[in-house]
């Protein structure tokens, strides 16, 4: 049984520890609870690890994986044999991943042992946010029970489990991670249309409605500013494409296109442009088509 929820949680850090998104008093956790039988530890953490690979890689985002085992058993609860049990799904899941992971022994919590995943960002920093924990406290506390195919009762393995950790913090991480240079996909600043004079401006505008038709972000900028200035704005919002208008793309019905990092392209027909960054877009690449010159 999987239970999932994106909870609203608060800590009371002390005021000094505060650090914008990254340590915050109150935040955002996907937090889920998945309770079963203790054979079925190992394939459901199989799950969960296939389920963060497929998240972090998304957002290029490579990490690494450490499991905590038990601390002093005077400080634990439960038996041995559930400890041992406990652990040794933990690691089999792990070993069945072909990852490489530290074991932290004596870290795992008083409830259970646990897997984290440390995220790497772009400068080399790792971030604690993905957590698997075992734990066979709760189960205990609540009397939960199950009826196993023998027809006795039982009682569940629950997992606590967290891909994002603190979304607030995941969203500071990749702010820095991508420099806020969003690929496309993520990008609040898709695409800028920028009219060169005022006679420009009704072509931009048809143009705005196509784009936003394919569910892209696009605005135009049709102030009286010089294109220079236009071209300052658009790469200061990081926008992913800008697409200049002038008398020539009104005559045939197309657009200069310059991206973020100040590659010119020139004139593009707009079908092109538009097949080529919807693709961008539903595959989440994290590289645009048009990073290279022409």
């Amino acid at each position: 049984m999987r239970i999932a929820e994106i909870g609203h949680v608060h800590r009371f850090e002390a005021s000094g520890a505060l650090n914008g998104l990254f340590r915050v008093r109150s935040f955002h956790q996907d937090d889920a609870h998945l309770f079963m039988r203790p054979e079925q530890i190992r394939d459901e953490i199989n799950q969960i690890l296939q389920l963060a690979d497929k998240i972090y890689m998304a957002f290029g985002l490579p990490y690494k994986l450490e499991l905590s085992t038990r601390p002093e058993k005077s400080k634990t609860i439960g038996s041995d044999e559930d400890w041992e049990i406990a652990t040794e799904g933990l690691k089999g899941a792990l070993d069945d991943w072909g990852h490489s992971y530290r074991i932290n022994e004596g870290d795992g919590a008083f409830y259970g042992p646990k897997i984290d995943i440390h995220i790497r960002d772009a400068i080399g920093r790792f971030w604690q946010c993905g957590t698997v924990q075992l734990d066979m406290s709760l189960p205990q506390k609540f009397e939960l029970e199950f009826v196993g195919n023998e027809g006795t009762h039982k009682r569940p393995v629950m997992l606590h489990r967290a891909i994002f950790g603190s979304i607030e913090r995941f969203f500071g991480i990749l702010i820095e991670h991508f420099a806020g240079k969003f690929p496309f996909w993520l990008s609040p600043y898709q695409v800028r249309i920028m009219t060169v004079a005022d006679r420009h401006i009704p072509y931009a505008q048809e143009l705005a409605k196509r784009i936003r038709k394919e569910n892209i972000e696009c605005e135009v900028d049709d102030t009286n500013e010089s294109v220079g200035k236009k071209v300052r704005t658009a790469q200061l919002l990081k926008t992913n494409y800008m697409l200049t208008i002038g008398d020539k793309e009104v005559e045939n019905q197309t657009a200069a296109l310059r991206t973020r990092d100040n590659v010119v392209h020139g004139e593009i027909d707009i079908s092109d442009f538009l097949a080529k960054v919807v693709k961008e877009r539903d595959e989440r690449a994290l590289m645009s088509p048009f990073s290279i010159a022409p």
